[in-house]
This record gives structure tokens, C-alpha cells and sequence, in this order.
């Protein structure tokens, strides 16, 4: 059976509990990763949106309620 397989069988909690971990050991070391170049050209993007007035900041409740109700 494939690791795949083997987490579709998991419960919802199980797979956060797993997600949590993979997240702690891949944040440990920042050095570990480096950001792909894209990711900089992004948030330089974002950041000139943000001074020309064409971006809005959301808190984080907000932001989900929003992607949620433009997906539905």
C-alpha cells in the first residue's frame, strides 16, 4: 500500500496531527530551503499594490470568509 493510500485511510485528525509535524521539521531549519525567486517578485508586486492603493489587507478571518465565498 502506498503512503498515499495510507493517509486517505487516516481521520481528519490524525492527517492535522501528521501536517503539524511535517510543518515543525520543515520550518526547524530556515537555512534548510531556500525561497524559490518567484516568491521575491511576488511580494515586491504585492508590496507596490499595496502603496498605490490597488491592495487591501485582510485579517486572516476575513481573508478565509472571502476565499470561501468567492469559491462557493
Amino acid at each position: 500500500m502506498s503512503v498515499t493510500d495510507q493517509i486517505l485511510q487516516l481521520s481528519t485528525k490524525e492527517k492535522l496531527k501528521i501536517m503539524e509535524a511535517i510543518w515543525v521539521d520543515l520550518s526547524g531549519d530556515e537555512d534548510a530551503y531556500e525561497s524559490p525567486e518567484w516568491h521575491g517578485r511576488e511580494l515586491e508586486e504585492t508590496r507596490q499594490r499595496l502603496e498605490q492603493g490597488e491592495e487591501e489587507i485582510l485579517d486572516w478571518e476575513e481573508g478565509k470568509d472571502r476565499l470561501r465565498t468567492e469559491t462557493q
